[in-house]
């Protein structure tokens, strides 16, 4: 553990933003992001679906990175600190052996689900390197810091609680006579008969408008969408002497989502103790303790993709109301159990003589999750399924800090610190599943389950058996290890506390860098000018005036560990997409990683150069406090996937050398605009405005496009590959000609009812050469803006959350009118959930093309679809009333009495035309399936004796 000094020095040096949860924890949230959305000026975060426990990502100063995969979106994660506690997360290592990356195998729940709020004291956001380099490389993308609540030795109990109700959306059902009517225009333009009857491929659940299955009464979304209730309650108690004190609290959270049946059950229990057998010597433990249960989406994509099997998909689920509950009542003959379990905790002693402390500690962090499934041979066609997961990410660290506190001549004041960790991870996973059976009666064990005798002949009692059959289970088996050793020297001066001054020297080992690089030093340079002190004492407007700047380098750690092992062999991928070890005269052998790419040697560390410069000035009687920083990160030596050594077999190798810059402001401005004793109004703003750029490739590359990625050095890592579109060939003659050839699309002659793509260098031809940069998939400006009134014992408060400049690709929309060639294919492009026959979006801006030309004119790699998803929200409206004095009036002693009513996700205001522009993943593509944020309405109280 690394504890933080809340000295003056520190006070000074740090740009680091302090909350008090109370009034958070008044939202109806379940994860830590949720909370924190909104309320830390530089610190971002996506909530791509309203389904409760899912994952949601944070970026503190924009993505250092391009967010090319989920192993970059865990790579640029802030470190969360829970009582010194650094906690651990999942691993993205299981990505390795899935072929779709929309859930991570396994529960793939928030791991910051299971912190309750109300057992927080407070909320820190450290930002630049004078606050985080303490906390070493795993502090490298920030970090925040939770302060639990601390024992007293009065004794005290408090409660709080709340219960709501979830409002569901309202939406606009279809069926099959308007998906008919939609696609009847195109057969207007660009058939000889314009009747779609005639069309000997156009789908059967379309083609007979008397079947009332798909053309008549559309019904479903009474059992897809509900009014949920929402609960929690903790209670704590505390109390002791000053010697030794304990605090204890239980906690329990129901959290039901609005859509497709989702629901999130947390039970929680957090226990701390204070000894004090001698008054220099002080012993301290913390456990925490969480159970998450979570009932998921019943998604056919995220089925489907889970099983690697894909059914006949000619035909949707219809939109009426009796069949929907028909496949409603087969999904239930199955089970998804998902479960989670978290336990962290410390065991501390401190030694304090006055000038001289020194304290250890343990820490543990313990994730482990646990997923269940079977599902129904009618849900298959036939073939049932079931599966068995368990994955844990365990963290443990020993820690050690002594400091000494020096004043000379009472002006000159230092702070020494030395400190030294050893931090060891694990994350490992099991997972198997089988399939192809008859019946319903699938049982996997993985320790049993086992084709091969020793010497490589057939198991034939494994073969023979019922519940295996041939060919029945596949299993995966990982883990990885992680060891980080550190050690650290920090000096803190001030002079006449006007000037001062910090200097801290890190040196970090990993198990994860290569031999040759094996250690990375940091050195951070910080310091801090008191202007009011010196210049402006007698100033009456003035009340603070602090400017302050740091400097510095600290190392990023590899996630992977194969990053340190140079050239390696593996299993490979199977026809199957299954993970097979091949053969080669009955003897099983390893292959080079050639899907993974080529890891040659020579790999250093890569780091990050930050530099900050800030002030803090407190105006009118410290009515007006301001808060300014301009930053720089400099992101050093990244890894990523040069397409590369594809003569050998190799899709890529993975290289050093890429680097990214990021620049932007933090601004913070609270305001006490009235204070009396009757009326008061406070109101506070902060914005985060944050510009990326591609700095440098490995190699001296100028650009390379991965996937449908363009990386060009002296552009932004953010931004969309998009041709441009100018509307449409309304006629054969508008087509350009040069030299008595048409325009053409990748060697395709363009014609009327084509997209009019830009030809960029004039070559009259359309290809990648024509793409340009556009857009931003991240938020040139967020932040948040708070607003508190208070008349008597009344409190009202409203909060506002804004992202602006920033755009995404409606995808949703582009696959709705390539309906040619998502109709009636095996694959996860023409997967139709049930919210296929939901209206969503305006049709009416986009061009009639024809949808069967091979140039696909709907294709998505165009800013056809790119729309400005820059929104405004009226986040949180809550109202509240102090019934303490009441309480205290009728001799019932009461510290604290409060209820209050809150409504939550009230409106949004946005030009996007899709769902919610908040309900997208890190790539900035809206595929619509993000469930909806809903509206929340509660009523709270909190207590304390």
């Amino acid at each position: 553990m690394n504890i933080i000094i809340k000295h003056t020095i520190y006070n000074k040096l740090a740009d680091s933003v302090t909350k008090k949860p109370y009034d958070l924890s008044k939202f109806p949230a379940v994860s830590l992001q949720q909370l924190l959305k909104g309320q830390f000026a530089g610190l971002y975060i996506q909530e791509p679906s309203g389904e409760p426990g899912t994952v949601q990502n944070m970026f503190m100063r924009g993505a250092p990175m391009p967010l090319l995969s989920p192993r970059d979106v865990y790579q640029s994660q802030p470190l969360v600190v829970l009582d010194g506690i650094p906690l651990v997360t999942e691993h993205p290592f299981a990505y390795d052996i899935q072929l779709y990356n929309y859930n991570r195998m396994g529960t793939a729940t928030n791991p910051f689900a299971g912190i309750d709020m109300n057992n927080i004291a407070s909320v820190e956001v450290l930002k630049d390197l004078s606050a985080t380099a303490v906390y070493g490389p795993r502090a490298v993308n920030g970090v925040i810091v939770l302060t639990s609540k601390t024992p007293i030795a009065a004794k005290s109990i408090t409660f709080d609680s709340y219960i709501g109700l979830a409002q569901r959306p309202h939406v606009t059902t279809i069926n099959g006579k308007y998906e008919n009517a939609f696609r009847q225009r195109f057969y207007d333009l660009y058939t000889t008969n314009g009747r779609y009857s005639d069309d000997e491929n156009y789908p059967i659940y379309l083609s007979d408008s008397l079947n009332n299955v798909y053309s008549g009464k559309s019904d479903w979304s009474d059992l897809y969408y509900r009014n949920a209730a929402v609960y929690g309650i903790n209670f704590g108690i505390s109390g002791g002497t000053d010697r030794a004190n304990f605090r204890f609290s239980l906690g329990d959270l129901k959290n039901n989502g609005v859509a497709d049946g989702t629901v999130l059950n947390r039970y929680s229990a957090m226990f701390n103790i204070n000894m004090k057998p001698i008054k220099w010597l002080l012993f301290s433990a913390m456990v925490n303790a969480n159970r998450i249960e979570r009932q998921r989406n019943r998604y056919l994509r995220d089925r489907f993709a889970q099983i690697n099997y894909f059914p006949d998909l000619s035909a949707p689920l219809p939109p009426n109301k009796e069949f929907y509950a028909d496949y409603l009542a087969q999904y239930k003959k199955g089970f998804d159990n998902n479960k989670t379990n978290i336990v962290d905790g410390y065991a501390k002693i401190g030694i304090d003589l006055g000038k001289f402390k020194f304290v250890t500690t343990f820490n543990l962090d313990y994730n482990e999750g646990y997923r269940d499934v079977f599902y129904a041979r009618t849900l298959l066609q036939g073939n049932s399924y079931a599966s068995n997961y368990f994955g844990f990410s365990q963290r443990i660290m020993a820690d050690n800090r002594a400091t000494y506190d020096l004043t000379v001549n009472k002006v000159n004041d230092f702070h020494f610190e030395l400190g030294q960790s050893t931090q060891w991870d694990i994350y490992k996973y099991s997972n198997a599943y089988a399939y192809k059976g008859v019946n319903d009666y699938i049982k996997i064990n993985l320790l049993d389950s086992n084709p091969k005798n020793p010497d490589g002949s057939d198991n034939t009692d494994y073969l023979n058996s019922t519940a295996f059959p041939r060919e029945l289970t596949y299993r995966f088996l990982d883990k990885i290890k992680h060891n980080l050793v550190s050690f650290y020297a920090k000096t803190d001066y001030s002079f006449k506390e006007k000037y001062f001054l910090s200097a801290t020297v890190r040196a970090d080992g990993s198990s994860n860098a290569q031999p040759t690089s094996r250690w990375f030093y940091s050195p951070v340079l910080s310091a801090a000018w008191n202007i009011k002190k010196e210049l402006l004492d007698n100033s009456t407007i003035i009340n603070d005036l602090i400017l302050r700047a740091s400097a510095g380098r600290i190392g990023r750690l590899n996630a992977f560990d194969n990053y340190a092992q140079g050239p390696q062999y593996t299993a490979s991928v199977g026809y199957t997409g299954n993970l097979t070890v091949p053969g080669y005269n009955a003897f099983g052998v390893l292959t080079r990683p050639y899907s993974t790419g080529w890891i040659g040697y020579g790999i250093p560390w890569s780091y990050s150069n930050q530099l900050n410069i800030g002030t803090d000035a407190g105006f009118l009687n410290n009515r007006l406090h301001l808060s300014v920083d301009w930053y720089l990160k400099q992101e050093k030596n990244l890894l990523i996937g040069i397409p590369a050594f594809a003569e050998y077999g190799y899709r890529q190798s993975i290289e050093s050398g890429m680097a990214v810059n990021n620049t932007g402001i933090d601004v913070s401005v609270s305001a006490n605009i009235i204070r009396n004793t009757k009326f008061g109004w406070t109101s506070s703003l902060n914005l985060n405005h944050n510009i990326n750029k591609l700095k440098a490739l490995p190699r001296g590359l100028n650009q390379i496009i991965i996937d449908n990625r363009l990386l060009k050095v002296g552009s932004p890592v953010d931004q969309y590959w998009l041709l441009v579109n100018d509307g449409i060939y309304k006629a054969e003659s508008e087509v350009p000609v040069v030299n008595g050839q048409p325009l053409k699309y990748n060697g395709i002659a363009l014609h009327a009812g084509d997209p009019r793509w830009r030809d960029i260098n004039g070559d009259n031809v359309i290809d990648n050469n024509d793409k340009v940069l556009k857009g931003h998939a991240l938020p040139k400006i967020s932040g948040g803006y708070d607003n508190n009134f208070r008349y008597g014992n009344w409190n009202l408060n409203v909060n506002l959350y804004f992202n602006l400049g920033r755009d995404l690709i409606h995808q949703e929309m582009a696959n709705r009118f390539d309906f040619i060639n998502r109709e009636g294919n095996s694959d996860v492009n023409s997967v139709k959930e049930i919210t296929f026959w939901e209206k969503r979006g305006d049709y009416s801006k986009y061009p009639l093309y024809n949808p069967w030309s091979t140039v696909i004119p709907y294709r998505v790699d165009q800013d056809l679809f790119l729309e400005n998803a820059s929104f405004l929200k009226l986040r949180t409206v809550s109202i509240g009333y102090d019934l303490t004095k009441a309480m205290r009036l009728k001799k019932i002693k009461l510290t604290r009495f409060y209820v209050y009513a809150t409504a939550n996700n009230v409106f949004t205001i946005t030009p996007y035309t899709g769902q919610d522009p908040e309900l997208v993943n890190y790539d900035g593509y809206d595929t619509g399936y993000g469930l909806p944020i809903p509206r929340t309405y509660t009523l709270g109280v909190k207590m304390e004796l």
